[in-house]
C-alpha cells in the first residue's frame, strides 16, 4: 500500500514494475484524453467555462516560467490554436519550438497525447521525437534505484554513450531514496537495507573516484546485482569488482557506513522530488524527461540532438553496443 506521494508507509516507493514510468505515462496520457472528451462533451464553445486561447497562452506561459523552465531561461509565446477541442500553445524555449497541450478551460496542462488512430509503435516514436532543449554540454541526469532490475539494464545501456560522450556531456547518476536522517539506517529504498548500501556505496565512489564510477557499475550491475539475494556473495563480489575498476574500497566504505554518505545521497531525494521522480529508471536531459527506446543508440541519439552543435562522436552508431533494455516498466 502507498500513499498518495508514491511512497510506502516506511518511507520506501513503492514496487509493483508495471507501474513504472512507462505504465504511469499511459496511464496519465488514458486520464488526459477523457478529461478532454469530457470538456468537449459538457462545455461548448461558448460555455462560461471556456477562457480564450490568448487568456490561455499567457496563463500556461507564466505556469512554465514560475514552475519548469530553469534558471535563467524563459519561454516565450508563439501562438495557441485549438486543436480536436484542446487549445495547443506553441512556445520558444531556448531557441527551440515546443508544443504544450491545455484543455479549454486552461486548468489541465499536459505535454504529449496518444492518437488512437495511431498505433503504440507510433506514438512512442512521436514521444522520443519531443524537441530537446539544446545546450552547449548536455546535462543528462539517469535516476536509479541500485537493486531495480529495470534501473541496472538502463545502466548498462547508458555505459557505451558515457564511454563516447563523457567528455562532452554531463552524464550523471541519482538514486532515488527517502533519506530522514543522518544515519544509514535513516534512509529507505524501495528494495531494502541492502539497497541502501550499495547507493551510499556508489554516491562516495562518486565522489573519491568520480572516474571509475561507470566502470565500477557497470561491474557490478553485471556480477554483482544477480547475487544480491546473498549478502556474503555479494560483500564479495563487491570487492572483486572495486578491485578490477581500480577503486581503494577503504575510504569508500567509510563514506557509506558514516554520515558523510547520507549527506551526499540527501541531494538526490531533493532532486528527485524537486523532477517528480520516483520510478527507477527516469532520464532527463537538460530538463525534458526522456521517454524513448532504452538502448545505447537511443539514449546517445537523445543526448546528441541536445547539444546546441553535435560532436563528432555522435557520428558512431552504437546500435551493436552494449545492451537494449527493456522501454516498458520499471520500479516505483
Amino acid at each position: 500500500m502507498t500513499d498518495d506521494t508514491g511512497k510506502s508507509p516506511s518511507g520506501a516507493k513503492s514496487d509493483t514494475p508495471f507501474f513504472g514510468k512507462t505504465a504511469i505515462a499511459v496511464v496519465v496520457a488514458i486520464v488526459a484524453v477523457l478529461v478532454i472528451a469530457l470538456v468537449i462533451w459538457f462545455l461548448p464553445s461558448g460555455a462560461d467555462h471556456t477562457v480564450t486561447p490568448q487568456v490561455c497562452g499567457d496563463k500556461v506561459l507564466q505556469y512554465i516560467n514560475q514552475n519548469l523552465a530553469q534558471q535563467g531561461s524563459l519561454a516565450s509565446l508563439d501562438h495557441v490554436t485549438e486543436v480536436n477541442g484542446v487549445y495547443e500553445v506553441a512556445i520558444q524555449y531556448n531557441s527551440q519550438p515546443l508544443s504544450l497541450y491545455a484543455t479549454r478551460d486552461c486548468t489541465l496542462l499536459f505535454t504529449n497525447y496518444y492518437d488512437m488512430n495511431t498505433s503504440a509503435s507510433g506514438n512512442r516514436q512521436a514521444a522520443a521525437q519531443q524537441p530537446a532543449v539544446k545546450s552547449d554540454r548536455p546535462v543528462a541526469n539517469l535516476y536509479v534505484m541500485a537493486f531495480c532490475p529495470y534501473g541496472t539494464q538502463a545502466e548498462t545501456a547508458m555505459k557505451p554513450v558515457v564511454d563516447l560522450l563523457g567528455s562532452k556531456a554531463d552524464i550523471n547518476l541519482h538514486y532515488i531514496t527517502t533519506v530522514s536522517g543522518t544515519s544509514a539506517d535513516s534512509v529507505s529504498s524501495l528494495h531494502g537495507a541492502g539497497e541502501v548500501q550499495e547507493d551510499l556505496r556508489q554516491v562516495c565512489i562518486q565522489k573519491y573516484n568520480p572516474e571509475k564510477l561507470w566502470d565500477y557499475v557497470n561491474r557490478f550491475d553485471t556480477s554483482c546485482y544477480p547475487v544480491s539475494a546473498s549478502a556474503d556473495t555479494q560483500k564479495s563480489c563487491e570487492l572483486n569488482v572495486s578491485t578490477a575498476a581500480g577503486i581503494n574500497m577503504s575510504a569508500v566504505e567509510s563514506c557509506a557506513s558514516g554520515p558523510e554518505g547520507v549527506s551526499l545521497l540527501k541531494p538526490d531525494e531533493t532532486d528527485s522530488d524537486k523532477n517528480s521522480v520516483s520510478g527507477s529508471p527516469t532520464l532527463i536531459i537538460n530538463g525534458v524527461t526522456y521517454s524513448g527506446d532504452r538502448s545505447p543508440e537511443a539514449f546517445k541519439e537523445a543526448i546528441c540532438n541536445s547539444f546546441t552543435t553535435a560532436p563528432a562522436e555522435c557520428a558512431t552508431n552504437l546500435t551493436s553496443t552494449g545492451a537494449v533494455a527493456s522501454s516498458a516498466g520499471g520500479c516505483g
